[in-house]
């Protein structure tokens, strides 16, 4: 079975920074897409940023600047700085995988069939 489990969440202030992280078991960071989706209360899930398995990266345009996605294959872990945070950034945090991801679709969430329970980031 895949498992993910995300930690790191806080309460900030804006302006500061903060990274989370996402460790898993039974899924292989070499392949596949992996990203980081935010979902704020009385919101729908959206995505954040998502890396695929060559290592190339997608963000969106509310993160573009701010957050970056990187993996480390060897520690199967997935990671997610934020600087700059803004209150609009307060939202639970999921780490979501799936190896059959379309091209064109990484920022789709239900091309992921894989999630983490999540880490709530609260920037005030």
């Amino acid at each position: 079975d895949v498992q993910l489990v995300e930690s790191g969440g806080d309460s900030v202030q804006a302006g500061g920074s903060l990274r989370v992280s996402c460790s898993s078991s039974g899924y292989s960071y070499s392949s596949g897409c992996m990203g980081w989706f935010r979902q704020a209360p009385g919101k729908e899930r959206e995505a954040v940023a998502v890396i695929d398995s060559d290592g190339s990266t997608t963000y969106a345009d509310s993160v573009k600047g701010r957050f970056t996605i990187s993996k480390d294959n060897a520690k199967n872990t997935l990671y997610l700085q934020m600087n700059s945070l803004k209150p609009e950034d307060t939202a639970m945090y999921y780490c979501a995988a799936d190896y059959w991801v379309v091209a064109g679709r990484r920022l789709v969430v239900l091309e992921y069939n894989y999630w983490g329970q999540g880490t709530q980031v609260t920037v005030s």
